[in-house]
């Protein structure tokens, strides 16, 4: 099952920062409840920033190189995130070079800091490569809807 964990983008500075929601509903499939009621798993929260900063990439790269994972840092947890939690994803480039990407940032929930992480390295590879090009661009068109986008290249069709 793929988790697409962003709504809407509603800040993309290209080669620099975005900024992204995720408004969470009791209706997704993801929650568990190990008794102090339903929380969103850790590691989603992390993957949400990790989306934020694919679109980062695909944004900065006019959608034809997408980020692949590689390593973080630090991640740091903080604290629950409950149904209903509006979270806003606020990625940053620490450095951005032909092959590899390193990202920082954080995840807030109604001003609350759920989640920190630091050097982000992710591979940059073809768009292509990973998902289809038409689709991609359909879903950044959706999410950058209404966004503030600076310096991003113009779309291409992936190669």
């Amino acid at each position: 099952m793929r988790f697409h964990l962003i709504d809407r983008i509603d800040v993309l500075e290209a080669h620099r920062a975005i900024t992204a929601r995720k408004l969470t509903s009791r209706q997704e499939e993801f929650w568990r409840d190990e008794g102090r009621g339903p929380e969103m798993p850790t590691p989603l929260v992390l993957e949400a920033l990790c989306q934020a900063g694919t679109w980062l990439i695909m944004g900065s790269t006019g959608l034809r190189r997408r980020a692949a994972l590689l390593s973080a840092d630090s991640v740091s947890f903080q604290e629950a995130v409950r149904p209903g939690d509006v979270l806003v994803m606020s990625g940053r480039v620490e450095s951005f070079g032909d092959d590899t990407a390193v990202l920082s940032g954080t995840v807030t929930a109604g001003g609350r800091t759920v989640l920190s992480a630091d050097a982000i390295m992710c591979a940059l590879v073809p768009t292509e490569d990973l998902e289809d090009p038409e689709a991609v661009r359909r879903m950044y068109d959706r999410l950058t809807r209404g966004a503030r986008i600076t310096g991003a290249a113009p779309k291409e069709a992936a190669a």
